[in-house]
């Protein structure tokens, strides 16, 4: 059976990896970025195809192969309709319990809304966004402390798992698919650093579910103090006192603490990243 990989980052690289012990990929296209993988791809002279794979590119250089299984691990790039249609089984990997949560970053998203679970679904790569049958899906639980990056470790054992269920199947012409049901479809969309604006009129569980979801080593949750960006990791809550009508973002105390009105509570930031020496009792954080 011959496999390739559509991949990118250090998930792409560790799924790979813990692949090429059992089978030796066919060939690996990854995004331009991902220098880890194409270093591997070179060490390993495993045939490489880096970049934009629009226009015809991937499908082009695909057609020097017969490929029976395309796997797409944490891949940059949506799959085109010229690629799908060179492999009779285009498989993705998506970091949540389709159809909840289809779009980028899923396990951020999760976090963010205090899912208990999440999890990775392996699906049939179609014309749509994350839309395809279901061949395979596993739950993960997203536990009180875990952070985005810590999500990713606890996916990263099992693509490789999934894969090799996957490929035994395929050997045994029994690898089943399940439609997904769309009208249960959620969709969040593609975040970037500028979106880590904390609003502090929102509860502080919200908060600090926010700060969690994007912490280091991830660009992180961020607010302003005198036009100063301050990037925080980690809070708490804590039962310091205010008054109802105290503006939300207030910095309550700084010695020992820094402790910080929100809506509904009071919070203490326990990791700041950066601007730490900026605060000062009575400024507002916005």
């Amino acid at each position: 059976m011959n496999i390739a990989f559509l991949a990118s980052g250090n998930l792409g690289l560790a799924t790979i990896e813990a692949c090429s012990k059992i089978f030796r990929p066919q060939f690996i296209a990854a995004d331009s970025h991902s220098a880890s993988i194409i270093d591997y791809a070179g060490i390993q002279d495993i045939p490489l195809f880096k970049g934009n794979p629009r226009n015809g590119r991937l499908a082009e250089f695909m057609k020097q192969f017969e490929i029976d299984v395309l796997l797409s691990v944490n891949y940059l790039f949506i799959v085109e309709k010229d690629v799908i249609d060179l492999v009779k089984y285009p498989i993705n990997f998506h970091g949540s319990l389709l159809p909840k949560y289809r779009g980028r970053t899923p396990h951020v998203w999760a976090i963010i809304n205090n899912e208990i679970k999440t999890g990775v679904t392996a699906h049939i790569i179609d014309d749509g966004c994350d839309t395809g049958d279901i061949v395979l899906q596993k739950e993960v639980i997203i536990n009180d402390t875990d952070t985005g990056a810590a999500m990713l470790e606890k996916y990263k054992p099992l693509y490789p798992e999934m894969i090799f269920e996957m490929i035994t199947a395929v050997k045994n012409n029994a690898l089943t698919k399940k439609n997904q049901d769309h009208e249960k479809a959620t969709y969040f969309g593609k975040r970037t650093p500028d979106d880590g604006a904390i609003n502090w009129h929102w509860q502080k569980e919200r908060i600090r579910n926010w700060v969690r979801a994007q912490a280091h080593p991830y660009p992180g949750a961020f607010s302003y103090l005198d036009g100063i960006k301050i990037t925080i990791d980690s809070i708490e809550y804590c039962d310091h006192g205010f008054t109802d009508t105290d503006s939300n973002g207030l910095i309550l105390a700084t010695v020992p603490d820094i402790i910080v009105k929100t809506t509904n509570g009071a919070i203490k930031l326990n990791t700041v990243r950066e601007g730490k020496t900026n605060f000062i009792k009575g400024k507002i954080l916005g």
